[in-house]
């Protein structure tokens, strides 16, 4: 899964006032990727995911072979073949690259769908202790300060990252006394890339 470019997409800024406004009101700011990396969830999330993605990875690894498997066996016959039976081979193959795209791509979106669907109770935590802190605190704004950020500099005083992680982690809820400790995922929430996380997709040589 992944995280950094989930935070992207749900961003955790509860406002941006125009700086005509902003004399007289409380400000604070978060750090919502180490945010996100210490959430109650997260780590079930992560091995959940990869464990759904295990299918998927199969399935597509198995397209991926049986592509290159036409492809070696039209290299080694190309030379006795007829110009109209390299032809049609060749045409062939283009099929099953673009059989084998659109397979991909849709189990990508498939992976991105169930990436949203297992982080969505994590960001709605996430936000409602943000808006509760906002409320308790009397913050007019609540700025994100992760990649990407606009601000470049600010006073660390005004940094309340901990003050939510700990506000999450008090409201989840307890695992019972015995209970296995879930395994930790091989860091599937990294950065953007073009397959999601735990779907890796091996390219067919070209023809």
């Amino acid at each position: 899964m992944r995280l950094s470019s989930f935070v992207g997409a749900c961003a955790l800024v509860l406002g941006v006032p125009a700086l005509a406004s902003a004399q007289g009101q409380k400000f604070a700011y978060v750090n919502s990727a180490a945010i996100l990396q210490s959430a109650p969830g997260r780590t079930e999330a992560e091995a959940q995911f990869d464990k759904d993605m295990t299918s998927m990875r199969a399935a597509v690894q198995k397209l991926s072979d049986s592509l290159n498997t036409l492809q070696e066996a039209y290299a080694k016959e190309e030379v006795s073949l007829s110009p109209a039976a390299k032809e049609a081979r060749l045409k062939t193959l283009r099929e099953k690259q673009a059989e084998y795209q659109d397979r991909v791509q849709k189990m990508q979106e498939q992976a991105q769908a169930r990436e949203a669907e297992l982080m969505q109770p994590i960001m709605d935590n996430v936000r409602k202790v943000l808006d509760d802190i906002r409320a308790e605190g009397g913050f007019a704004f609540i700025f994100d300060v992760a990649a990407g950020s606009l601000i470049v500099s600010a006073d660390k005083n005004l940094d309340i990252t901990d003050r939510v992680v700990s506000k999450l982690r008090l409201a989840a809820p307890r695992a019972a006394p015995g209970a296995a400790k879930p395994a930790t995922a091989k860091s599937p929430l990294g950065g953007p890339t073009s397959a999601p996380a735990g779907l890796n997709t091996k390219k067919p040589p070209t023809e």
